[in-house]
């Protein structure tokens, strides 16, 4: 099974948090993530945050659950940040379940697979966080925001193929939008869906007659 594409559902979750990010006085990047969230019927959505971060992607986050039924989860480095993330979502009159800790241990110990995953790129450790994150065997969707704003060394070189395991899954796709602060995001295959994508292709050689299969 893989993750399946609902317009309906996207373009609803994408209108009702345009009205609800109104009080942030922004757009672009929650209304995207919110989207997508929902236009992929995610049943788990997991977001990093720590305090001083921007809101509004995860009232899209938060947004996007009502819509799937499914769990948004928020990873918070310490209580400070917890209270401050429950109060400020609170005002948003929305609501996700936080998770305190390191983000690289909680990702060891989050159960079910990740649908939907959001980490902002500024953040020292988010490729290492990406990397650990148990993704859902249907595929996933991970978003790295704030990729203008980084400059720390994690950023230099980053490819998503290195956030995989070798062999068990494989890039669909990847695209950078100059969206918010700037955006990277990747589809994710579903489970074996790396050793799925290549194909075997048949040439015939017209002068000696020999048969070569080329897997690609």
């Amino acid at each position: 099974m893989k993750l399946v594409w609902s317009p309906e559902t996207a373009s609803k979750a994408y209108i009702e948090t345009v009205q609800s990010c109104r009080i942030f006085r922004e757009s672009g990047v929650a209304e995207l993530v919110s989207a997508m969230a929902a236009g992929w019927n995610a049943q788990l959505i997991v977001e990093t945050w720590s305090e001083g971060g921007v809101m509004a992607t995860s009232v899209g986050l938060a947004v996007a659950r009502t819509h799937t039924g499914g769990r948004h989860v928020c990873v918070v480095p310490d209580e400070r940040s917890r209270s401050k993330y429950a109060e400020r979502m609170g005002e948003a009159g929305m609501s996700a379940e936080i998770v305190v800790g390191e983000a690289e241990e909680v990702m060891e110990g989050l159960a079910g697979g990740i649908d939907v995953m959001v980490v902002d790129s500024t953040r020292v450790n988010f490729s290492r966080v990406l990397r650990l994150a148990k993704l859902s065997n249907k595929g996933a969707v991970l978003i790295s925001k704030n990729v203008n704003s980084a400059t720390n060394s994690a950023t230099s070189g980053f490819r998503w193929r290195s956030v995989l395991e070798e062999g068990s899954r494989r890039v669909v796709r990847s695209v950078y939008l100059p969206v918010g602060k700037g955006l990277e995001i990747a589809h994710v295959s579903a489970i074996g869906g790396g050793s799925a994508a290549k194909k075997w292709f048949k040439h015939v050689d017209q002068q000696s007659g020999e048969v070569h299969v080329i897997r690609r």
